[in-house]
């Protein structure tokens, strides 16, 4: 049986075929957040970090006989010409949902842990969108998922791939509910903030800034 060194966004595509598990199903299992496994999807060169290493080498060792066989083929083709595998991954289509939630002068932020060495960066709320699920829906559970601040969308602010990842994502602005805001996936997350909306490009390089959250933002001040 195959053995990983270290794990890329590749392997960890490819045990997850292996293990024939949906993006969500595959990220209960490690107990990550569905949009670690889309970063996978979209970056195959991505090395995760020291601790999703293990959870990945746990995974494998858990799995059974006919999944670790799956995946030694797996993992041959991809030694081999993987080509052919690679653009199976590539291909399952990714939808995020992005959440631009403002409360009065503020609006919310959170740090996320780099899988890279490039260390931390600040983004708004955003999760992964279930196939043949509302992107509305998407964006409200995985604020509070996140966060846990209750927050309603207001309106759409459109939708673009975005020019890091590559992966489509649908922003929404959304207005305060309730509840204070934590970190409530610390595995992904450092930290997470309320900042004065005309402080945001402090925090997020405006020229990754979706323009029209700019936009919306200068509406609000």
């Amino acid at each position: 049986m195959d053995v990983i060194e270290v794990w890329s966004g590749r392997y960890a595509c490819l045990l997850q075929s292996a293990l024939r598990l949906t993006n969500e199903a595959f990220a209960n299992q490690l107990g990550i957040a569905v949009r670690t496994v889309a970063t996978w999807h979209a970056d195959s060169s991505v090395v995760p970090r020291a601790e999703m290493q293990q959870l990945l080498d746990a995974a494998h060792e858990r799995a059974s006989d006919a999944a670790r066989q799956r995946f030694a083929l797996l993992a041959a083709k991809e030694r081999g010409d993987g080509a052919s595998e690679s653009g199976t991954l590539a291909a399952q289509a990714l939808r995020v949902a992005i959440a631009v939630v403002l409360r009065q002068g503020d609006v919310l932020l959170v740090c996320r842990r780099d899988d890279d060495t490039s260390g931390i960066t600040w983004q708004f709320p955003a999760g992964v969108i279930k196939p043949g699920g509302k992107p509305e829906t998407a964006t409200v559970r995985e604020t509070l998922d996140e966060t846990g601040v209750h927050c309603a969308v207001r309106r759409s602010l459109g939708s673009r791939v975005h020019p890091v990842t590559g992966v489509l994502c649908q922003y929404f602005l959304c207005e305060y509910l309730a509840g204070e805001a934590t970190n409530s996936d610390a595995v992904e997350n450092v930290d997470v903030m309320w900042v004065p909306r005309n402080s945001v490009t402090r925090f997020i390089d405006a020229d990754t800034i979706f323009p029209p959250i700019l936009a919306a933002l200068e509406e609000q001040t």
